[in-house]
């Protein structure tokens, strides 16, 4: 069974101040950016987490200079094309977000390289990430016809494409514009939906033209990026789990302090708005670059909604905690469309039902999401996070409601993303009960 942790709380409050670490995926872009760069790149505000680690030792044995100090990081790097071929293997770990980018950058680089990752992510696809890039020139082979790591890259010549995204995906779209910054000619990538736009605003902060047109992202090749000063605001997708208990534990009121407002990614907030809770955002800042601000989420009646269509690319990594979130909430809550949800660090959707019904939920899987009724009291149980950092704080929060103790197995899994999230949350307890 391994590693388990035991959670149990007596009717408890949560309230106070937050300040969540510092945003995964633009953490991830502020490394590989500053590290395709010439130049000197600062970054403040880094998240110290597993994932982002994996990220800078890569860029380390590619030969980029990399400097940390908690979460200020240096990094010089002599730019793309002085990169150094790597004497081993370049592990990504448990990160897919390092794994399909790196793609995009390796690919359009002059190294040849074998990119591995752990066993879990060896499961994950990347066929969706190695097909637009052999359609442009990439030389990647491994596994079912470059399906899964391990992958050999071998640095080249690319050129430029039209390519129509099957899905949308953050991920294979910012791999596509990675390989295009090296791709001869144009290339252009269209969505049905727009997905998270952290690249495209980072590639204008490190001077790239990138223009943006509707649902269609274009970039002409050959521009030479420079090091820039990078800020990186809280990550919304871990204050996601606190704004849930927020919402549905009674007497319960969080102010979240310089978290992430980015369009793409606030869908949280307009779900908890039309589920009935009150969200109020006090401040915003930095509108040309990444915006932040700071929310306050405060408990009221819940009512079970219908998600679906063009914002769930907007709080795929936030389903697990709206699941839960769903069973408190009055009437039946569906989800739909969010069939990218299994394939993600685990099935989610089959993760998510199989755990909560473990606790009493009345939850069904579909295809594609879920159907949750609530309210619903739920009971104490043993739960696994199976590796999956969002499923394992989804078990945390959880214990803050059930009759009864949560055990969760491998929760260190949460570190992933969010290194002191414990401490956090038993911060805001006791100031809830200090209230």
């Amino acid at each position: 069974m391994g590693e388990l942790k035991t959670i149990q709380f007596d009717k408890p409050v949560v309230a106070g101040s937050l300040k969540v670490p510092g945003d995964k995926s633009i953490s991830h872009r502020a490394i590989m950016l500053g590290s395709i760069a010439t130049g000197k790149t600062t970054v403040k505000g880094f998240l110290e987490g597993e994932d982002c680690l994996r990220t800078i030792d890569i860029f380390r044995q590619l030969g980029v200079s990399i400097e940390r100090n908690g979460t200020d990081v240096l990094i010089e790097s002599p730019g793309i094309h002085q990169w150094k071929t790597p004497v081993g293997e370049l592990y990504a770990g448990n990160s897919g977000t390092t794994a399909r980018l790196l793609l995009g950058i390796l690919s359009g680089s002059s190294v040849n390289s074998v990119l591995t990752g752990d066993d879990s992510l060896s499961k994950r696809p990347m066929k969706r990430v190695t097909n637009p890039l052999q359609a442009m020139g990439a030389s990647i082979s491994g596994a079912s016809e470059g399906d899964f790591l391990p992958l050999s890259i071998k640095g080249g010549a690319l050129k430029g494409i039209d390519y129509e995204m099957p899905v949308a995906s953050a991920q294979v779209k910012s791999a596509i514009l990675f390989a295009g910054l090296n791709a001869e000619g144009i290339t252009v990538v269209r969505e049905s939906a727009i997905s998270r736009d952290h690249t495209e605003r980072m590639f204008k902060q490190f001077g790239a033209n990138i223009q943006q047109d509707g649902n269609a992202v274009s970039l002409q090749s050959g521009q030479e990026l420079k090091g820039t000063d990078v800020v990186v605001p809280g990550d919304i997708s871990s204050a996601a789990f606190f704004m849930a208990a927020a919402a549905m534990i009674k007497g319960s009121s969080i102010k979240f302090i310089d978290v992430g407002l980015n369009p793409t990614r606030t869908g949280i907030i307009k779900v908890l708005e039309k589920m009935g809770a009150s969200v109020e955002i006090l401040e915003q800042y930095g509108e040309n670059e990444e915006p932040y601000g700071i929310i306050r989420v405060s408990n009221s009646q819940l009512k079970g909604i219908v998600i679906e269509g063009d914002i769930i690319p907007t709080l795929i990594d936030e389903l697990p905690i709206i699941a839960l979130l769903a069973t408190q909430a009055e009437g039946v809550t569906i989800i739909k469309d969010a069939e990218e949800l299994r394939v993600k660090e685990t099935d989610r959707i089959a993760a998510v039902t199989n755990e909560l019904i473990k606790l009493g939920a009345e939850i069904e899987a579909t295809e594609d999401g879920m159907i949750i009724k609530g309210p619903t009291p739920l009971k104490g149980s043993n739960l696994k996070s199976y590796g999956d950092h969002r499923l394992g704080m989804m078990a945390a929060i959880a214990a803050l409601i059930t009759e009864g103790p949560v055990e969760i197995e491998n929760p260190s899994c949460i570190a992933i993303s969010y290194p002191n999230f414990f401490e956090q949350l038993s911060d805001l307890i006791k100031k809830g009960e200090d209230e």
